[in-house]
């Protein structure tokens, strides 16, 4: 399976043409002296500074959600005071208003405001002094500045958050780019290792590291690419699509089957199941149960719970043509299904809204195809927790105008699932009609 490939390597940061520059984005081009300062407007802003001797493009977008700059030029980056020093000989940047501006390099803005979610760094625009930071290192290649702080330890919003995000903003490189990487976590990289080393050729850089000034022509600090809808491609700043990145990752991963089945009436060939399972909470409690109903129906049954090997439940995951659990992070898997596979989001009591924007609506753009069953409270064990008509059992909605803390903190993690089999086996017969059709 060939993954599209984008052969032009270069941004053009503004092309008024594009569809990512338009006006009603409300993305400003300014030529000439430099007035513009990220860090108080709401706005998407380009600028243009062309000097006699070399010339600087800075384009920042605060308004979506993540916050990058691109930028080309004589750019210096100091660990240190975590600062992008975009240097120029022109002295009418001394007369710009502001030349400052604060970037979290994080995919999430939502939760940016959440105290040491990410570090802060700055983007400065200065003349070329004596006392500004001098090169000890430098790079012929663009740079990618990325956090892996905030939520990446989740499964589900190191995928959303980072690695989708990242592979919108690196992709266009074909390999020809550095990762800068601050708030490091070596199990994180280890973990996402082999994706890593196919978006970039080079050695990672932890760019926290005090010890040097590493100096580059192009760099975009923050992630591009993220969308009001989980687990997608925002068209309008990436070429490529989330088809794109699951042929990317059956590629990293080397998994090789490109479709789910398609029954025939006298196949022989059992469709495959996978019941992801979980240890704490919003597990099944009955799982012998549910598979024991599967196998009934004439479905050939996996269970399995993630675990830190990616690349193994990856293809796991690509072996089966339905998989159904719990909503939860597990459910991220469904990156590796073949295409017209069948994802199955059994839905905690209480927790429907969550669920439909986690998994329901990406599930469209992967081509996927997508059931749920919503367990009734009887199927929850907070009825062993609550008595009867407690504001828990009676009116979810009640819990969840007290925030998300008090709501997940309930729904999420004091629930686990018994399933009615008998309520749920039309769920599994509808998932065996699809894959006739």
């Amino acid at each position: 399976m060939a993954e599209e490939v984008i052969t032009n390597n270069t941004l053009a940061l503004n092309d008024a043409s594009s569809s990512a520059r338009s006006v009603n984005d409300a993305e400003i081009k300014i030529n000439g002296p430099l007035m513009f300062n990220a860090t108080s407007s709401s706005q998407q802003l380009a600028t243009d500074v062309v000097t006699k001797n070399q010339k600087i493009e800075l384009l920042c977008n605060i308004k979506g959600r993540s916050e990058f700059c691109e930028i080309k030029g004589d750019i210096r980056i100091d660990g240190n005071s975590s600062t992008a020093f975009i240097v120029s000989s022109e002295t009418d940047i001394l007369a710009a208003e502001n030349t400052s501006w604060s970037i979290r390099p994080y995919a999430r803005k939502e939760a940016l405001g959440i105290k040491d979610f990410a570090r802060t760094w700055s983007v400065k625009l200065v003349p070329d002094r004596p006392d500004i930071a001098h090169c000890t290192r430098n790079h012929s290649v663009p740079a990618i500045l990325f956090s892996v702080g905030g939520f990446s330890g989740n499964y589900f919003h190191a995928f959303t958050d980072i690695i989708v995000p990242l592979y919108a903003t690196a992709r266009p490189f074909n390999g020809e780019t550095q990762f800068l990487i601050t708030n490091n976590k070596s199990w994180w990289l280890a973990k996402f290792k082999t994706l890593l080393e196919a978006l970039s050729k080079y050695e990672l850089i932890d760019i926290d590291d005090r010890h040097n000034i590493h100096c580059f022509k192009s760099l975009t600090i923050g992630l591009k690419g993220r969308t009001k809808t989980e687990l997608n491609i925002d068209p309008s700043t990436s070429p490529y699509s989330m088809k794109n990145f699951r042929q990317f990752l059956s590629r990293c991963y080397s998994l090789n089957t490109t479709t789910a089945a398609k029954i025939r009436d006298g196949d022989k060939r059992k469709p495959r199941l996978l019941i992801i399972s979980r240890k704490r909470s919003r597990a099944f409690t009955n799982v012998g149960e549910i598979a024991k109903l599967a196998e009934s129906l004439s479905y050939q049954v996996v269970v399995a719970e993630p675990g830190p090997d990616v690349p193994g439940f990856a293809k796991i995951i690509n072996s089966c043509d339905v998989v159904m659990g719990v909503h939860g992070a597990g459910l991220t898997n469904m990156v590796f299904l073949p295409e017209n596979a069948i994802l199955i989001q059994v839905v905690p009591f209480g927790a429907g809204w969550a669920s439909r924007a986690s998994f329901e609506d990406p599930a469209k753009d992967m081509n996927i195809r997508y059931l749920d069953y919503k367990i009734g409270v009887e199927e929850s064990t907070l009825i062993q927790q609550y008595p009867a008509g407690h504001v828990v059992l009676r009116d979810p909605s009640v819990i969840g105008k007290q925030g998300w803390l008090a709501f997940s903190s309930i729904y999420l993690q004091k629930q686990n699932v018994t399933l009615d089999v008998d309520r749920f086996r039309p769920t599994l017969v509808k998932a065996l009609e699809l894959l006739h059709q």
